[in-house]
């Protein structure tokens, strides 16, 4: 297998969030420990964020109905995580949950001839499961690097991850697993 570390949405704009904040040490911790792993693997890894513009045309539907926008291109609330050691890392900007969604994702894991992602970041729930949705359509293998994850709503997370390890034979692996797994 040939797998690549996804790292989703480790911005300023999400840890506002009290729930993700009080796991913030937790889940920075282990996305750098995979980070300095991936590095000393040669492992393709590819720091995901989520932007958005002022003018609406980005918004999601929920964003447009509470007719309230978050992490705008260039602002702080878009930046990394400043603990979050993504120095000299390829970057990508998503607009939606999924970090398939117009993307050049696909393209990208094509060309590094992976066939399995570790997914790592935040939202359970919200971004990592809808891009683990998407990977599955795309016949690509899962894996969630469970120490590296946090939500807001735990209970939500714990469902999505259920139906998505049950159904789509996706896995949840410890964090010694998923440094093993960036080692091959």
């Amino acid at each position: 297998m040939r797998t690549a570390l996804l790292v989703i949405d480790m911005q300023n704009a999400f840890f506002e969030d009290g729930a993700l904040d009080a796991q913030r040490d937790r889940v920075v911790g282990a996305c750098n420990e995979l980070i300095a792993e991936a590095r000393k693997s040669g492992t393709h890894t590819l720091i995901v964020r989520t932007e958005h513009e002022r003018d609406r045309s980005t918004w999601t539907l929920s964003m447009l109905d509470d007719d309230q926008g978050f992490s705008f291109h260039g602002t702080g609330q878009a930046e990394p995580l400043p603990e979050l050691d993504i120095a000299g890392l390829p970057h990508m900007v998503k607009r939606r949950d999924s970090a398939f969604w117009g993307t050049d994702l696909l393209q990208r894991l094509r060309t590094w001839d992976v066939d399995t992602i570790l997914l790592a970041g935040v939202s359970i729930h919200l971004c990592l499961a809808q891009t683990a949705s998407d990977a599955y359509a795309n016949n690509l293998r899962v894996a969630f690097a469970g120490e590296a994850m946090g939500a807001e709503a735990p209970d939500r997370a714990d469902a999505m991850l259920d139906v998505l390890l049950k159904e789509y034979r996706q896995s949840k692996l410890s964090q010694d697993d998923a440094l093993a797994l960036l080692r091959g």
